[in-house]
């Protein structure tokens, strides 16, 4: 095959089937009439990703050929980038971002820093990078703010270093370094500020609710907002058999979050059982309630757009879509938030 017939990157690239539904590249609807309001690109090359992270779809040992690998469960079909940026710029006006996601691949550092360069000249649209720290050097985000990017993500994923080590490290063969992530981070924050620097935690790894409390705590001390994530399997992945986290935990460490970065409340304010889940958030029942039904809690959070509200909605890419939801893209209604306030505070045997 002459190189010039295989589909790569930077002239292609990815895009979420959410994502090219709400650009018009393929039908579809979504439950309760959710739209995604950000362009999410995949940087691609058919050799794949030299990572191994035990939850990902795109795990260099998952079955499968890379270009055919779902990744958050649906498939990422392929496009030119020209086509892309036609799309984009025929956007619906709820379309606010759009946020490339690097992977693990030496070629990805210049390429994305290109993609960027050709988003920002071309669209309208700011634009965010999830990076794949362990392939950065400080002068490449310096190079990614040149080209256009004005806030930056990283996926440390879990909450101690020993998970990290064990999903994504030494673990499963994988190159990745909790140290190396942590260096970035401060290299994000030093070049983009606050509160341009978003860190991915996912839920239900083998941490307590405590553990996750604490580390967010620390995150939004240094300046870095939380954008939380639920584990859900992927099919074929090496964590295929393993249960999403109890909707409990996941809902009171969503409420944890919004407490700790509206400065409400802090980890040090917050009380733990001997299991480690949150029985105290420092706050009277009263003041929680009256939050709770504010239903901005248990939304997704992510990447902001110039509206101020969260563009980085992700629908349904923690769940199934139910009334009963990992991850609300939209104001929970009535009954979803019946279903929250019962079940809240309930703590199940494990």
């Amino acid at each position: 095959m002459h190189e010039q017939a295989v589909k790569r990157s930077p002239q292609y690239a990815k895009l979420s089937h959410a994502s090219a539904i709400s650009l018009g590249l393929m039908g579809g609807r979504m439950y309760r009439g959710a739209v995604n309001k950000c362009v999410n690109l995949l940087v691609h090359y058919p050799e794949g990703c030299a990572a191994n992270c035990a939850y990902c779809g795109l795990a260099k040992k998952r079955p499968g050929s890379y270009e055919e690998k779902s990744f958050i469960h649906v498939e990422w079909p392929i496009y030119h980038m020209s086509e892309i940026i036609e799309a984009i710029n025929q956007a619906p006006s709820y379309v606010k971002r759009t946020c490339i996601s690097m992977i693990t691949n030496g070629k990805c550092r210049k390429d994305t820093i290109t993609m960027t360069r050709q988003l920002k000249e071309k669209t309208s649209l700011p634009i965010s990078i999830l990076i794949s720290p362990t392939i950065l050097k400080e002068n490449d985000l310096w190079e990614m703010k040149e080209a256009g990017a004005d806030k930056i993500g990283i996926a440390i994923d879990l909450a101690t270093p020993e998970l990290f080590d064990q999903y994504r490290g030494k673990g499963v063969n994988g190159p990745h370094k909790w140290d190396t992530y942590w260096k970035v981070l401060a290299w994000a924050l030093k070049i983009f500020g606050t509160p341009n620097v978003g860190a991915h935690l996912m839920v239900g790894m083998g941490e307590t609710e405590e553990q996750m409390v604490s580390l967010m705590d620390k995150l939004w001390n240094m300046g870095v907002v939380s954008h939380l994530f639920s584990f859900f399997a992927e099919e074929g992945s090496r964590l295929a058999d393993r249960p999403q986290p109890p909707w409990p935990t996941y809902l009171r460490v969503q409420l944890a979050r919004y407490l700790i970065e509206e400065n409400l409340s802090k980890y040090k304010e917050m009380a733990f059982d001997q299991m480690g889940r949150i029985v105290g958030f420092g706050l009277s029942r009263k003041e929680l309630d009256e939050i709770i039904d504010l239903g901005r809690p248990f939304m997704t959070t992510g990447c902001l757009g110039d509206d101020g509200e969260v563009a980085c909605n992700r629908p349904f890419g923690n769940c199934l879509p139910d009334v009963k939801q990992w991850n609300y893209p939209y104001p929970p209604n009535e009954e979803e938030l019946a279903l929250i306030r019962e079940h809240i505070f309930t703590y199940p045997e494990i």
